[in-house]
């Protein structure tokens, strides 16, 4: 059999061969999966209409044409589907239609729809290819619904001597070029291959499908069933969380770590099926795993900052190239909206946490106001000045490599000084702006990210200092005397224990003051992000930082 399509100069190229092995007595099939009128009235009868691609994706066809050579054999719709590695018998957890936390596992699709019909079975290629003439033991349908076989060997394009020696006519073609490239088949379309696996194949995936009727709004039914963070989400339908799996080698069935404060096993199919809500895109992922790993760091404490009255959530800081392969934004309004990468990492990382663990506001996130973090907070350093240490290798991570760094944040905190041209007049006007962490009357009681402005870095660039420098001139410009500082205080109740009185008091623990570069090319204003007060024990609760693996 051939596969061939209308809109491929090669195809229309070896026809004249498929007259020849028409005429030479063999049995032919020509698979079509366009229009088969280019084909003419004398190879008609042999045409197979494949408009829905059932044949090109059973048979793994990439390119067209595609000459494959088939001996009798087992009919392979006889055999049981094939049962790939992770297969398991359906979980009576999976059946809980109303679960609380169903979009932890749920896949969205009408009833309708090929999705509704999809085996839930780890992901699968569509089928074994070989090169050219190689010979294969896989199994395949031929032309004929009554006739099955066994393929021996392929030819991909027009390669004149291997279409010879597929069909054993030693002069076949002999009046056409040797060689020419074929065309992408139409499987290989964007989301084709996702639409056909969930058609015809095995998607793999063991989210419970929730089925919706023809007139529900798949978008109201995510809110009907709690699984927004009170924005729209995009539903989860099987070639969405496919098509987000893409963007990981890693198997969709490994568990990443227990989401609090449930502690719910999140595999990476979740994670997926929740960036998919999000609204992220498939190379946003290794981002969003990467984060989660970094926040399920003990260390990190997300079940505290999750159930936690404070303001905070998940601050994601990335470093390295991936940030600028999927082009998140370090520059212009890098803290704000009109990113997608930026919005949509952030806001899955929340999505698992309240999909999967449980952490809904209102129930066990006793947040008294909250933050607009809660939502997302996610952004990438500017690493364009190559004298400036990265955060990620300032924290271990080898130059080069992709980095998150997860700190557990509130909102922002604006600084302004336009005044400030030597480095130790900014410093002195970032540490004052810095006291308000949490209270000025509170030392050693919660952590910080200062993003410093391009204007403002320029004078300490000019001036040659370091972030090792900065960070040093800060920490000396934020000791206070205790006097200054103990309860009662300047007429001020809050404050440290009387009996630091006598002590010079640091603002920041050594290792709780970050520094990030960040925004855009003008204006002399940076940020202060806050910690979690829980950050005042830096053993028990301090910023995370993973390197991003594919």
């Amino acid at each position: 059999m051939v596969v061939v399509k209308d809109e491929c100069e090669t195809c229309h190229l070896v026809l004249p061969v498929l007259h020849e092995i028409a005429h030479s007595g063999r049995d032919l099939a020509i698979v079509w999966q366009d229009d088969g009128a280019f084909l003419g009235p004398g190879l008609a009868p042999l045409a197979v209409d494949d408009r829905a691609l059932e044949r090109s994706f059973r048979l793994g066809i990439e390119t067209v044409p595609t000459l494959i050579r088939m001996e009798p054999g087992m009919d392979p719709a006889a055999a049981p589907p094939p049962t790939a590695p992770g297969d398991r018998a359906p979980h009576p957890a999976d059946e809980r239609e109303n679960s609380p936390d169903a979009a932890s596992r749920t896949s969205l699709a009408p009833p309708t729809s090929p999705a509704s019909r999809t085996s839930l079975a780890p992901p699968t290629s569509p089928a074994p290819r070989t090169n050219r003439a190689s010979p294969t033991n896989a199994t395949f349908p031929t032309h004929q619904a009554s006739r099955t076989g066994t393929e021996t060997g392929r030819a991909i394009g027009w390669i004149r001597d291997d279409w010879r020696a597929l069909t054993g006519i030693a002069d076949l073609g002999e009046g056409l070029p040797p060689h020419r490239p074929g065309c992408g088949s139409r499987t290989q379309e964007p989301g084709m291959r996702e639409r056909l696996t969930v058609r015809y194949g095995e998607t793999g995936i063991r989210a419970r499908r929730v089925e919706a009727a023809p007139e529900t709004d798949p978008v109201e039914l995510c809110y009907d069933r709690g699984w927004t963070d009170g924005l729209p989400v995009v539903p989860p339908t099987p070639e969405r969380i496919l098509r987000m799996l893409g963007g990981t080698r890693r198997d969709p069935h490994e568990v990443v770590g227990l989401i609090p404060p449930k502690l719910a096993p999140c595999t990476i199919e979740k994670a997926a099926i929740n960036a998919v809500m999000a609204g992220c895109r498939p190379e946003y992922l290794p981002v969003v795993l990467a984060a989660l790993e970094a926040a399920l760091d003990p260390g990190f404490t997300l079940h505290g900052v999750t159930c936690s009255t404070c303001h905070s959530g998940p601050v994601i800081i990335v470093n390295g190239p991936i940030a600028r392969r999927i082009g998140m934004n370090a520059g212009l309004n890098a803290l704000g909206q009109g990113n997608r990468a930026n919005a949509t990492i952030g806001r899955a990382v929340n999505l698992v946490v309240r999909n999967v663990g449980g952490g809904r506001p209102g129930e066990i996130d006793r947040a008294t106001l909250g933050s607009p973090g809660k939502y997302t907070f996610c952004f990438a350093e500017d690493e364009s000045d190559p004298h400036w240490e990265p955060l990620s290798v300032s924290r271990g991570v080898a130059p080069g490599r992709s980095a998150v760094t997860v700190f557990a944040g509130e909102g922002v905190q604006g600084v302004s000084d336009q005044r400030a041209r030597r480095p130790g007049e900014l410093t002195r006007s970032l540490a004052m702006a810095l006291r308000a962490v949490g209270h000025p009357k509170l030392c050693e009681w919660a952590p910080a990210v200062l993003v410093i402005s391009p204007e403002h870095y320029a004078t300490y660039r000019e001036a040659g200092w370091t972030r090792r420098r900065i960070a040093d001139a800060l920490h000396r410009e934020l000791v206070v005397s205790g006097e200054e500082v103990i309860v009662g205080a300047r007429g001020v109740a809050e404050g440290m224990p009387r009996s630091r009185r006598g002590e010079r008091l640091p603002k920041f623990h050594r290792e709780g003051l970050l520094l990030v570069r960040a925004g855009g090319p003008a204006g002399l204003f940076s940020a202060i992000l806050s910690g979690w007060p829980g950050g005042r024990l830096l053993e028990e609760s301090h910023p995370v930082t993973r390197e991003i693996a594919d």
